[in-house]
């Protein structure tokens, strides 16, 4: 057993680390326990192959760690101590920083053996550049980190945040035009004629009263509506007598919408309080998470998460313990959480989120009333979920077996993906690749490709640089390499794809499958082309195997449209004057209003551009060159 030793770390943490940089060959667990700290602290367990399989945390690192070697355990934790082969040890002050390590550390490793979330998607925000003079409200997924501005979620769904923005447009007529868009504006646009904004960009509002709309807004996502309605009921009496009256029935038409929407909350309660409620259910070795989000007493929605589980042996209070830190510690606090479950670590979440959120948050199991009402809801949704996912589990493993006999498989296919090329009359081509495994689509491993320096409408060329580019980086990252690849095309396209893979992985690589429509063209006659079958395979409308290839080309069909009308509209919105080196947007929007838009400025020769204040000759030459050069 090598020696062990304390290391202070820079940030105030210790580390138990082993001097001798030679791992043993076996893990003598009776001499490590002599010499582990009492402190509370984060212990890492590896394999023999150096990789994490377990990080936990312990009050009592000596007493946690020798429970693993002192007592019996279920099948899971035998199975996890038979393949320790060295401990690493983290001490720390406090039991709340060891919480904060192990849901890092966690994240970091995704160990095989801790309870892992897993959610592919970002969570959708409602954004409001507050930084600016006028203000932006749109939706925004991503780090709220890289951003300024002020933000409100993350919410269930990307449906509750455009219905609310809707909602906001409609009641406070704030800009929603991109930044590029809005500098260059000459003349109110659409939205501004069906009163969804007030016009900043060309000086219909000014500046205090779009910061009154600008607050009005953050009092609405705040849920102050009574405040709102007091403020705009004091606005339109001010407006009346003054003789204002249009601008008096304007605040009287924004009060009585509000009004009606505050009418047709569907779910709502006496509750002034930020509160999430979470419910979990557990069966056949999957579980379901369900979150029900509360804001001033009014139900904001839901979602479903389904975290990854090392066994059936996790018990609820030990998932929502695991649950509750990783997906909290890396998002909002509430200022209550209700859970079906009281959490393992309870007073130690408690104290880590009220330090977060600067006051006091409380995590309570047993709840009367109204929020009795809630949790149950909540845990009715959760069995609900995991039986539909359990149902649905169950189809695809139907369909994975069909698709294994009818490809002529020796095992079922773990890691599928499928190609697929979109363009409209060869311009902004596009090449979308999509990933299913045993459980459905994983959207995280989707990748779009823009395809460049081919002949245009050459479907073969972009599928062959799609196919080159998705397999180079995957070899190169030693990636995981999928089971079989579905190329949307016939045989043109299988035997490009064959070239492709053949250059690549030689015969090693996985099954290629070409997916044509068949003669008629329609759902269901679809025929598959397998190189090592010599004639196409019909399996019917009927089949199994053939719903799963259909739902996946789909997928990949769908992923390339979306990509190729982003580019699309892109380069619509796209102005060539912003390119131009110190042609500011002040600049471009007199231009573009002296010569009435982008082709007047073209026909226009390097005398008539220096006509225009502030156009120097070099900067007329400079526009002049760039317009024609591209």
């Amino acid at each position: 057993m090598v020696d062990l030793c304390y290391k202070q770390a820079e940030n105030g943490l210790f580390d138990m680390k082993d001097i001798d940089s030679n791992k043993p060959d076996f893990f003598d667990h009776k001499e490590f326990l002599k010499s582990l700290s009492t402190n509370p602290g984060v212990y890492r367990m590896y394999n023999d192959e150096d990789t994490v399989i377990y990080v936990g945390k312990a009050r009592n690192l000596r007493n946690r760690v020798s429970s693993y070697f002192n007592k019996a355990h279920n099948s899971k934790t035998l199975t996890l101590v038979s393949q320790i082969h060295h401990i690493e040890i983290t001490v720390t002050h406090t039991e709340g920083e060891a919480l904060l390590l192990e849901d890092m550390l966690i994240k970091k490793y995704q160990p095989r053996y801790n309870v892992l979330l897993r959610d592919d998607k970002s969570y959708p925000y409602i954004y409001l550049s507050t930084h600016q003079t006028f203000p932006r409200l749109s939706l925004y997924r991503g780090s709220t980190k890289k951003r300024e501005g002020t933000f409100f979620g993350p919410f269930p769904s990307s449906a509750a945040v455009r219905k609310s923005i809707h909602l906001l447009h409609r009641l406070f007529r704030l800009r929603q035009c991109t930044d590029s868009y809005f500098k260059n504006r000459s003349r109110p646009c659409l939205q501004y004629q069906i009163k969804r904004c007030s016009g900043p960009c060309v000086g219909l509002i000014s500046k205090t009263e779009y910061a009154q709309d600008i607050n009005h807004t953050l009092l609405f996502l705040k849920g102050k509506t009574q405040q709102i309605i007091s403020d705009m009921v004091a606005a339109m009496e001010r407006a009346s007598v003054d003789l204002e009256f249009e601008l008096a029935a304007t605040y009287r038409d924004r009060i009585s919408y509000l009004r009606q929407v505050l009418e047709k909350q569907y779910v709502s309660g006496t509750q002034r309080a930020s509160i999430d409620v979470v419910a979990c259910d557990i069966k056949g070795g999957q579980c379901c998470v369900q979150v029900f989000y509360f804001r001033e007493g009014t139900n904001q929605g839901n979602k479903a998460f389904y975290p990854k589980i090392p066994s059936q042996h996790v018990n609820e209070a030990r998932l929502l313990d695991a649950f509750i830190s990783q997906y909290y510690l890396a998002g909002q606090i509430p200022e209550e959480l209700i859970v079906s479950h009281e959490p393992e670590s309870r007073a130690v979440l408690e104290e880590v989120f009220s330090e977060r959120l600067g006051r006091q948050v409380r995590i309570k199991h047993r709840v009367r009333s109204e929020r009795a009402r809630w949790l149950q809801n909540a845990v009715h949704n959760a069995r609900e979920a995991l039986e539909a996912r359990l149902v649905s589990r169950s189809s695809q493993q139907k369909r994975l077996s069909e698709l294994r006999k009818l490809l002529h498989l020796n095992k079922l296919p773990k890691r599928m993906e499928c190609f697929d090329i979109s363009h409209i009359q060869g311009n902004q081509t596009v090449a979308s690749c999509v990933v299913f495994d045993e459980n459905g689509a994983l959207k995280s491993d989707y990748r779009r490709f823009k395809i460049k320096d081919i002949t245009p409408g050459d479907d073969y060329a972009a599928m062959a640089q799609a196919l080159k580019r998705r397999y180079r980086q995957l070899l190169k990252e030693e990636g995981l390499i999928p089971d079989i690849v579905f190329i949307d095309g016939g045989k043109g396209q299988l035997s490009v794809a064959i070239k492709v893979m053949q250059v690549l992985m030689a015969d090693d690589g996985p099954l290629l499958v070409g997916v044509s429509k068949g003669t008629s063209r329609k759902p269901g006659m679809e025929r598959l082309h397998v190189p090592s079958i010599p004639y196409p395979l019909e399996p019917g409308a009927r089949s199994a195997a053939l719903l799963l290839i259909q739902q996946i080309r789909d997928e990949a069909h769908r992923f390339a449209i979306t990509g190729h009308r982003q580019l699309s509209r892109k380069k619509a919105t796209h102005s060539s004057l912003e390119a131009i080196e110190g042609l500011g947007p002040k600049r471009r929007q007199v231009l573009i209003k002296h010569f009435g838009g982008i082709h007047g400025i073209k026909r226009a020769g390097v005398e008539d551009m220096q006509q225009i204040s502030g156009i120097s000759p070099s900067l007329a030459k400079r526009i002049y060159d760039y317009l024609h050069s591209h």
